[in-house]
Order: C-alpha cells, then sequence, then structure tokens
C-alpha cells in the first residue's frame, strides 16, 4: 500500500472547447465570436445612444450563435455559445427599446 502515501499527480489545469481531442477550429470561432457578439451587444444596449449598434450586433449575434450551436461539437463550445445567444438577446432587446435598428434623428 504505498502508493495511498504518495503523492497524487494531477494533471495541469487546461483551460480548452476541443475536449474530445481533436481540433474544431470553425466551431471554436463561431463559439468565441458569439461570445463577443453577446458581450458588444449587452454592453452596448445599456446607452441609448447606441441602440443602433446594440439592435445590430444582438440580432446578428443571436443568429450567428443559433448557428453555431447547430454545428457545435463539445459541451464547453456549446456553453459559451448559449452565454453569447443570451447576451445577444438581451442586447438586441435593450437595443429595441431604446430606438430600434435605425438611427433616430
Amino acid at each position: 500500500m504505498p502508493h495511498v502515501l504518495g503523492r497524487v499527480r494531477r494533471p495541469a489545469f487546461r483551460l480548452t472547447l476541443n475536449t474530445d481531442g481533436r481540433p474544431h477550429t470553425l466551431e471554436n470561432a463561431l463559439a468565441v465570436g458569439t461570445l463577443v457578439f453577446g458581450l458588444l451587444a449587452i454592453v452596448s444596449g445599456f446607452f441609448v445612444g447606441l441602440h443602433v449598434v446594440a439592435s445590430w450586433v444582438g440580432a446578428i449575434g443571436f443568429l450567428g450563435g443559433l448557428y453555431a450551436q447547430y454545428v457545435s461539437v463539445t459541451t464547453p463550445q456549446r456553453s459559451i455559445i448559449i452565454c453569447g445567444i443570451v447576451g445577444s438577446f438581451v442586447g438586441a432587446a435593450l437595443g429595441i427599446a431604446h430606438g430600434g435598428f435605425l438611427p433616430t434623428g
């Protein structure tokens, strides 16, 4: 039983979207892009003057996120995509509430 008293080696923590061991460059790019669009939409949605940006970026991020979810392969990709979709939806909703897709003047 000497192995019970010995130190247990833990593998180093690695943040990866490829949990199946294969590279998925397109799917990873879509997942990260959806998250970026979602963050941009939700941040710009809080400013009334940026309602056009929030509306368009939110709508594009939402539709792109739906496609990314359709082609996603791994669970971490799907988690990031869902966060981006929710951010895009909320940002688009705030942008539409503040004035919509067209500039008001």
